[in-house]
């Protein structure tokens, strides 16, 4: 018994170790095991096996020398790219894009095309195809994908496989709609929301970098929030964090009892893009179809566009105060179509309003600088970190 229970200890720290010297690796490049064992307060010995450990299992290689004190040189090793490969996927309702990256973030296949959304069968086929074109661009098949990641609208039940408050996805709210998606690419997935993503995104690569507390608020097609706390993601109970789309807006607002804000929620109903086209010919400016129709308008001086940007202006600053009121972000990244307009339209107004509806100080409101990349980006991020996860799980099982 004692012997087993040593062996067992040993094996934990020799996986702890493992870890330990490839997350140091993956950090700082081409390190040497004199520079691991410092960053890592490991001894040389220990280092040593766990590099050659890592070699073995085809996570590490070697990648040079470099030149030391009294002429010594110092072998070098490098996180190996081929080792993982994450697929990330945006699901919108009008596109998809889907890009592949190697293990250590290089994106070496990238591909957008308008969305097959309309019909789940067509959508799978769609993105089954588009994974077999990235994979042989890569010079891989489907079966190397170490994770893939779709980021879709809506919230993934988990205990029945369907996706909830995804209108804008026909047929994926049945049960075990979502596991049609395992046969895409590689034997693991992951099924995220698509604002949370793009949260991740933006707390990766975008201006929530460095920035403990922030809200990415999405104003396009549809409307959703992602939140980080403390920098990290937060989902909420059943992941419907963020759901800002079923804010109310006001009993007087005259598209509240409309059936589509019982479905679509009262916020999204009115300050989505279609909700900025709503305003605008309610108020009289019917040659309008589209929201940057309605701000294009607005910024060439049509009094009657500039209304309906005033009104989609109160309906976003409400919004905001309420989460400020709540969350206390100190940074609001606004994306999504109508989100991303220019400052002078909306988010100076809103930054102007916000100081009249809060108490306190605001947060800072910025425009995304990722633009439709966001939940892309963010599926990378997210699957990147997943990824190295599970071929060192696969190394200490092997090991």
């Amino acid at each position: 018994m004692q012997t087993t229970a040593t062996a067992s200890t040993t094996s934990v720290l020799r996986v702890m170790n493992e870890r330990a010297v490839f997350a140091e690796t993956f950090r700082l490049g081409a390190v040497s095991r004199p520079e691991l064992a410092q960053h890592t307060g490991l001894s040389k010995p220990t280092v040593a096996g766990a590099l050659a450990n890592l070699e073995r299992a085809g996570l590490l290689r070697q990648v040079g020398m470099r030149a030391g004190a009294a002429g010594r040189s110092a072998v070098l090793y490098e996180v190996r790219p081929e080792a993982g490969w994450v697929f990330a996927v945006d699901v919108g309702r009008s596109y998809v894009r889907v890009a592949l990256a190697d293990l250590v973030g290089r994106i070496v296949a990238r591909k957008d095309e308008p969305s097959r959304s309309m019909r789940a069968g067509d959508l799978v086929a769609q993105l089954t195809r588009l994974a077999e074109e990235l994979a042989t661009t890569a010079g891989i098949t489907r079966e190397d994908i170490t994770l893939a990641v779709f980021g879709t609208p809506g919230i993934h039940d988990k205990a029945t496989g369907a996706l909830h408050l995804a209108p804008n996805l026909p047929g994926w709210n049945r049960r075990g709609s979502v596991e049609r998606l395992a046969g895409i690419a590689g034997a693991t997935y992951v099924v995220e929301n698509d604002i949370d993503l793009a949260a991740v995104g933006e707390a990766t690569y975008g201006l929530g970098r460095g920035v403990r507390h922030f809200v990415y608020v999405s104003i396009g097609t549809g409307t959703g929030m992602g939140i980080i706390i403390d920098g990290k993601l937060y989902r909420g109970f059943r992941g419907a964090a963020g759901e800002i789309g079923y804010l109310p807006v006001g009993e007087d607002d005259p598209l509240a009892d409309e059936p589509a804000a019982r479905r679509r929620g009262m916020f999204e109903s009115v300050a989505s893009a279609d909700g900025v086209v709503a305003m605008a010919r309610r108020l009289g400016l019917t040659s309008v179809s589209t929201a940057k129709d309605v701000f294009d308008a607005a910024r060439s001086g049509d009094e009657i566009a500039r209304r309906a940007v005033a009104r989609e202006v109160d309906h976003v600053s409400h919004a905001l105060a309420g989460i400020t009121a709540v969350l206390d972000p100190e940074l609001v990244v606004l994306g999504g179509g109508v989100g991303s307009q220019p400052g002078d339209l909306l988010t100076a107004p809103v930054a102007e309003r916000l100081r009249d509806l809060v108490a306190l100080r605001p947060p800072r409101i910025e425009v995304s600088t990722l633009g439709t990349d966001a939940v892309l980006l963010g599926a990378l991020a997210v699957g990147l970190a997943d990824a190295r996860n599970l071929v060192l799980d696969t190394a200490a099982a092997a090991g």
